[in-house]
């Protein structure tokens, strides 16, 4: 599915501010037990204008909370909602004191705070800007017809499913490879012999795999073999190897329900570059920068050597 994964995800806001005392809080705070747990009720949702607490009259709404719950620099993993509320609140009225003081000390009025304000809000506007455009664009009949589309380009692609056992020379894996082949259950001489810690405790088994994702003497020996028939010795730069080949089939191509999300991705990152390529376009841009050069070239050794 290489297509759905050309385009790079735009950057996402996040306002970085620090929890103080949230790892603190995490570890100390008690845990319900589980019938307690079990026997609350779903909490009603709140109204985001309802008032949560105040600071010298300045109203924390549950809006601000939600807010503040989204921002990625306050993920709290492993605190339960109630916990977490607790958590927000004591943090909203920190930066609400804080932010209090620092107007009175009319931090606000300097021109590197102005230009931070400025890039901020900038840049909220554009994400929800951005997230609004995505959501005209990813449909059903987007994501249908994308992923229609990229499976019609698929070339078919055979995959097997293989086990082996590594060892560190020749003369062990022809030993073994005598074993296999004279009737020993090639499962149980890989858990005793196999120096592959990755596949050994499975009997060897290394699963389905297309030729490109193995080393190439090893896809080469594997892809030649027919189902049930175990190789001779194969080297490579792990050691040598004894090959058992399972199956053969063609690749199955991913359902749609399995690539909904990366193509949903897709389309949200293509319909944003698309957006602000255009509306770039659109712009009087005027830049009074020197224009960037260009990096020099990096020309090939005259000698005819590589480095």
């Amino acid at each position: 599915m290489t297509m759905l994964f050309r385009l790079l995800r735009p950057s996402a806001l996040a306002l970085s501010l620090a929890l103080p005392g949230a790892a603190l809080a995490q570890e100390t705070s008690a845990t319900p037990s589980a019938p307690a747990a079990a026997a609350a009720a779903p909490a009603a949702k709140t109204s985001p204008d309802t008032v949560i607490a105040k600071v010298n009259g300045a109203p924390i709404t549950q809006g601000d909370l939600n807010i503040a719950g989204e921002d990625p620099a306050l993920s709290l993993p492993g605190v339960d909602e109630a916990g977490k509320k607790g958590l927000l609140v004591d943090y909203m009225i920190d930066l609400r004191v804080g932010a209090q003081a620092a107007d009175a000390a009319k931090v606000g009025e300097s021109p590197e705070f102005k230009r931070k304000l400025a890039y901020f809000r900038d840049k909220l506007l554009l994400d929800d800007f951005l997230e609004q455009e995505a959501k005209k664009a990813v449909t059903p009949d987007a994501a249908k017809a994308l992923y229609d589309q990229t499976v019609k380009a698929l070339k078919p692609e055979e995959e097997v499913h293989a086990r082996h056992i590594l060892v560190d020379n020749e003369a062990d894996a022809k030993k073994i490879a005598a074993r296999v082949k004279g009737g020993e259950d090639f499962a149980k001489v890989a858990g005793e012999t196999s120096k592959d810690p990755g596949s050994k405790a499975e009997g060897g088994d290394l699963g389905w795999f297309t030729k490109e994702r193995m080393v190439a003497p090893f896809a080469e020996a594997a892809f030649k073999m027919s189902p049930g028939q175990v190789s001779d010795p194969v080297k490579t730069q792990f050691g040598w190897h004894v090959i058992k080949l399972e199956e053969k089939r063609t690749k199955p191509v991913p359902s749609f329900d399995e690539m909904k999300e990366q193509v949903d991705q897709y389309i949200t990152r293509k319909a944003q570059q698309d957006v602000i390529l255009k509306l770039r376009e659109a712009a009087k841009v005027e830049r009074t920068d020197a224009a960037p050069t260009a990096p020099a070239p990096v020309l090939p050794p005259t000698d005819g050597s590589k480095k």
